[in-house]
């Protein structure tokens, strides 16, 4: 089974195929509720602002926060998959998006 991500407000946009796993990894990129500019998001939807993808994309990096400790931050190498979700979201200028079972 794949996910598909699919562009909010861009009907003219084909959805995106990924990988199953990518449910669980696009939040390590979402704009977290509640920040400045971030509207309600619907279950299965998520902002990702468009410069903080644009900085993923340019270093090839994801800065996460550790489960056990808010104050520790890790960085990971983005996959091709991810880097390939990003090249979509910066060329069509995307920020809100719904993820789902494809």
């Amino acid at each position: 089974m794949s996910t598909i991500v699919i562009a909010i407000g861009r009907p003219e946009l084909p959805p995106l195929k990924m990988p199953q796993r990518f449910r669980h990894e696009v939040t390590y990129f979402m704009t977290p509720a509640g920040e400045e500019g971030v509207p309600a998001l619907a279950a299965g939807e998520y902002w990702i602002r468009l410069p903080d993808a644009q900085r993923c994309l340019e270093e090839g990096i994801v800065s996460i926060v550790s489960p056990l400790d808010s104050e520790t931050r890790a960085e990971i190498e983005i996959s091709e998959e991810q880097e390939e979700w990003l090249e979509w979201m910066v060329k069509h200028r995307l920020e809100h998006i719904h993820v789902a079972h494809g």
